[in-house]
């Protein structure tokens, strides 16, 4: 090696250092997801309940049209990511022939007995390129043993049968749901254990986590101030601090990012009283800032109706919000001289220019020590916007405490906006600005920002 390589090879800026916590690759890939279904369907769709006694007979559950391959496709067609299906709700009725309880598809009318939910949702997600999630609450309302310690063996057992028979499992879904007079005692720490042995790349979502923590609330709105990592000491699934998973802990230990739950119609369940009460796509757009734009996940829940199929009316407006986001976001206006107050070294692979360059694993960063900072974009001529859209390198930490947005305006920049975290994606909504320059300025950082995206926008959604 010639004494030029050498000396290049030396002094060559070394990336940021990462701030820890940190995410895992599968909680990284589940971040970018960003948008997924919840699909609730059961004894109660047949009953008219929310929360079913897990005293109705199995022959009531008979869908007459069942089609996972239509899920799947309205799904794909709306946006979304995956799909997880409420395989046990509360009832205890089982989406799929278990071996843990006579109180499942088994015993019903449907596909003479034979049917398996799980079995064809799976497949139809494999075919339209779908992930495939499950929900099975602890709660069981009809087995026997439920009270007892033993059914922690039967809970445990329910998830094995479904972490080994369906294929890949992005994630693994469960709440701390318990009857208010025969109190279990869950074994939390042996559930996790399970679903980690079977499907280790699965992300676990609780009240509390272990990887992915509730938001607090049942409206998909996360706090605009949201950090993904959490002091998790004390809290279990079923007790937990509502406000404070809506915001996270900025010194927290864990990363535990939040997702965001929400029904597009009043009850998670499908309800034909309920065929004029679906939201509205301004209202659907207002949970997608106040979720996906606020460092958080969506999942959109979806009551599948008596047929077996989601039905036209919630069809149609799914189709609607995904045609509200992509006019919405159509245009990007990020593109000009873009100017950095600090660069990493002095070296271009660190520059200003790999916020705007549409590639997840470029971004700008500051030296070491370097928390304060500015980035400025010149369009280069006179642009309006209301949206900005800005996102750090989470694989790095998440770092930004506070960041201002200004725009050049009577010869001076004058600040439009003050807000604190971004983590994945923050969306900012913005009175419409007509600038030439914007500047986007960090006003405090645990370490040397690292942004790997900027996007602007004029919306036309009112």
């Amino acid at each position: 090696m010639s004494i030029g390589l050498l000396c290049a090879f030396n002094f060559r800026t070394v990336p940021p250092t990462p701030v820890s916590p940190v995410p895992s690759a599968s909680q990284l890939a589940w971040q970018q997801l960003e948008y997924y279904g919840f699909v609730h369907f059961g004894m109660n769709t047949f009953t008219d309940h929310e929360w079913g006694e897990g005293r109705a007979d199995p022959s009531i559950f008979s869908p007459t049209a069942l089609d996972c391959r239509q899920w799947a496709r309205v799904v794909r067609d709306a946006g979304m990511k995956g799909i997880i299906i409420t395989a046990k709700h509360h009832d205890g009725f089982c989406l799929w022939p278990s071996n843990t309880t006579t109180y499942s598809v088994r015993g019903s009318k449907w596909r003479d007995g034979k049917g398996d939910v799980l079995k064809e949702l799976s497949e139809a997600c494999r075919e339209y390129g779908l992930k495939f999630g499950v929900y099975i609450s602890p709660w069981d309302r009809n087995h026997p043993l439920y009270g007892k310690p033993a059914y922690n063996r039967v809970y445990k057992d329910q998830w094995r049968e479904v972490l080994t028979n369906y294929g890949e499992v992005f994630e693994a879904w469960l709440d701390g749901a318990n009857d208010q007079t025969k109190r279990m005692v869950y074994d939390f720490d042996g559930f996790f254990r399970t679903i980690r042995q079977y499907q280790p790349k699965a992300v676990i979502f609780s009240d509390a986590g272990p990887d992915i923590r509730w938001v607090g609330n049942e409206k998909g709105f996360a706090g605009e101030t949201n950090w993904s990592t959490r002091d998790n000491e004390g809290t279990f699934p079923g007790f937990a601090d509502e406000k404070a998973l809506n915001v996270g802990d900025e010194t927290g230990g864990s990363w535990i990012p939040a997702e965001c739950d929400v029904s597009i119609r009043p009850g998670w369940f499908y309800h034909s009283a309920d065929d004029e009460k679906i939201k509205s796509v301004s209202d659907l757009m207002s949970i997608y800032y106040a979720s996906v734009g606020r460092n958080g996940n969506l999942l959109l829940n979806i009551g599948v109706d008596r047929r077996g199929l989601v039905n036209e009316r919630d069809v149609a407006r799914l189709v609607e919000f995904k045609k509200a986001r992509e006019e919405s976001f159509k245009t990007n206006l990020a593109r000009g001289r873009v100017t950095a107050s600090n660069v990493r070294g002095n070296e271009k692979q660190f520059d200003g220019e790999k916020a705007i360059d549409q590639r997840d694993e470029t971004y700008w960063a500051t030296d070491d020590g370097v928390t304060k900072a500015s980035l400025e974009i010149d369009f280069g001529r006179e642009v309006e916007f209301n949206r900005f859209v800005v996102q750090e390198n989470i694989a790095l930490g998440q770092r930004v405490k506070r960041f201002s947005l200004r725009i050049w305006k009577d010869d001076r920049y004058q600040t439009i906006t003050e807000q604190t975290t971004i983590g994945h994606k923050r969306i900012l909504i913005l009175p419409s600005s007509r600038t030439n320059k914007v500047q986007l300025v960090i006003e405090d950082s645990k370490a040397c920002p690292v942004i790997s995206n900027i996007e602007i926008y004029n919306a036309t959604e009112k």
